[in-house]
């Protein structure tokens, strides 16, 4: 297994044969090996993306190898064939997606969903509106009985107005359909929808060894 941080670019169509496929386009150019730990008989790779413009003295010292801080840090667990196959400051390649991102291999994406503020119970939940007659007069889109006198409280889990979005997701089994180098940029290109807006970081994970 290995994962990636990827920054979602855009989603557009693939035309394959004569289908349209939805697609979601992610750069995974700025991926480095920042590190490598041991924790007893396991092995993990500091996975680190773009760079910290202001990095702090501890980081600095943290990341002397590497030579720069990375802005976004993943540590994922790997067979200690992995672990001896790269080194830090290895960056991702065109060969590295083919062993791990192959064509048609299924990937799982993390990320946070866009958020959309405070919302009531209809946009949120898709509740009904209350009925605008029989002296009902500035309720319409109100939650309405929330349960009986007794116990007295709100149950937790009550599904009520809220913050909406902003969540960490997880959608998975995403097919790889394609991956593009153009103008020394790398990217995966997934079929379906990922969390999150435009230029937002995702967590890609991929299950082969």
């Amino acid at each position: 297994m290995l994962k990636l941080i990827g920054k979602k670019i855009a989603m557009t169509q693939y035309y394959k044969g004569y289908k349209v496929i939805p697609v979601t386009i992610v750069d995974v150019t700025d991926n480095v090996v920042a590190g490598k730990l041991t924790d007893g008989d396991s092995r993990f790779l500091l996975i680190g993306f773009g760079r910290e413009k202001h990095p702090t003295k501890p980081e600095l010292g943290q990341f002397k190898e590497l030579g720069y801080v990375p802005y976004k840090l993943v540590a994922v667990r790997v067979t200690e064939q992995v672990y001896n196959d790269f080194k830090i400051g290895d960056t991702v390649t065109e060969g590295v997606l083919k062993q791990y991102y192959a064509l048609g291999a299924k990937v799982d994406v993390t990320g946070f969903s866009k958020g959309k503020g405070f919302a009531g119970v209809i946009k949120r939940y898709g509740f009904s509106r209350q009925p605008k007659t029989h002296g009902q007069s500035d309720r319409e889109r109100h939650t309405g009985s929330i349960g009986a006198q007794t116990p007295g409280r709100v149950l937790k889990g009550k599904r009520m107005p809220g913050r909406m979005g902003n969540h960490k997701v997880t959608v998975k089994n995403l097919e790889v359909i394609d991956y593009v180098n153009k103008d020394n940029r790398l990217f995966v290109i997934l079929k379906g929808s990922v969390p999150g807006g435009y230029k937002e970081l995702v967590i890609l994970r991929s299950l082969a060894q």
